[in-house]
């Protein structure tokens, strides 16, 4: 009889064979085998279970359900896995080879109830990927609240690189359907007195938006999301979350102040885009890449500020709340 697997690894799936064929050759080639994969396509018009199949050195369960959104296919995958623990990846991820083994290494020398890892760009990503992930994961544009060394907020897991055990699913439930439904999810396990914890050394390379269009239209849902979690959670807005709308009014201003009394209003953005090509360059060790870091740095901060004005000014100001298919979608999932 097969032992029964302590992590259950749950991934929704919309569309995306070939990220799931990724996805999969990185599980493959793990050092640690002690998982299972849940895949859990969502209606999808294209889907993966030929990907899947291709790794029967895999231990995985493959389910196709109708559209519903992301959360409640992770609810289903939860409902239909057997691990001790939960772990969560997005499709577009890839998995170092020795994940597993990190990760039952860390949770053994310092125990915990849920964790969240960093991700990374692999050398095999295009350049605006590579650029895009600095965008998310720098000090200067996200205050480090992705995983930073450095960071201005108390770490949140997030669903490209989360998990949790079983006993915390029985208690606080599944995700609920909305956009950010991780940080709300992370809110819960810490207001239920789970600890959390975040583990360094269990990263994964997340591939991200191919384009600044798309990523832009993300980042703005996310500011937009922060609204709705004020919401929920009176108390959880941070000075953090409020900056990038602070600095879309803040460069709005000195552009305007630029063009109309004198340049030199101008000087602290170029200092800052400066400052951003400087570090890019350090990090990532390539002037391509550095180059489009500042473009997404800067679509990255206004993408997520802009949203954040926008909710907080229709949502808050107007008095409007959250809509009502936001409530409905956020009641299916509790």
């Amino acid at each position: 009889m097969e032992q029964k697997p302590r992590f259950s690894v749950i991934i929704p799936v919309y569309n995306r064979p070939d990220e799931v064929a990724d996805l999969m050759k990185s599980l493959a080639e793990q050092t640690c085998d002690d998982f299972e994969v849940v895949i859990v396509e969502d209606g999808s018009t294209v889907r993966c279970e030929e990907s899947v199949r291709r790794y029967p050195s895999v231990r995985s369960k493959y389910f196709y359900k109708e559209n519903e959104g992301r959360s409640i296919a992770r609810n289903y995958g939860m409902e239909r896995a057997v691990g001790d623990w939960f772990i969560f990846f997005d499709s577009d991820c890839v998995i170092p080879p020795g994940y597993f083994a990190t990760l039952s290494r860390e949770l053994a020398s310092a125990p915990c109830d849920a964790f969240g890892g960093p991700d990374a760009a692999h050398e095999s990503f295009s350049p605006t990927q590579k650029a895009i992930n600095y965008a998310m994961t720098s000090f200067l544009t996200t205050g480090g609240i992705r995983g930073g060394k450095v960071s201005m907020e108390k770490f949140t897991p997030r669903t490209f690189n989360m998990g949790f055990s079983r006993r915390v699913y029985e208690k606080v439930g599944g995700f609920r359907e909305m956009f950010s439904e991780d940080i709300d999810m992370s809110t819960r396990i810490r207001n239920a007195g789970f600890t959390i914890s975040l583990i360094r050394p269990a990263f994964v390379y997340h591939k991200r938006r191919i384009d600044f269009a798309k990523f832009f239209r993300q980042v703005h849902v996310f500011g937009m999301s922060r609204i709705t979690l004020k919401l929920l959670y009176p108390g959880s807005m941070k000075l953090v979350h409020t900056l990038p709308a602070l600095a879309v009014i803040a460069g709005v201003a000195m552009l305007l102040l630029g063009i109309l009394v004198s340049p030199w209003w101008l000087l602290p953005l170029g200092l800052y885009l400066l400052a951003i090509l400087i570090t890019a360059l350090v990090s990532t060790r390539s002037l391509e890449i550095a180059l489009k870091a500042v473009p997404a740095s800067v679509i990255q901060i206004t993408g997520y500020g802009t949203g954040f004005l926008r909710a907080y000014f229709t949502k808050i100001l107007l008095g409007r709340g959250r809509d009502i298919e936001e409530e409905i979608l956020i009641r299916k999932g509790k």
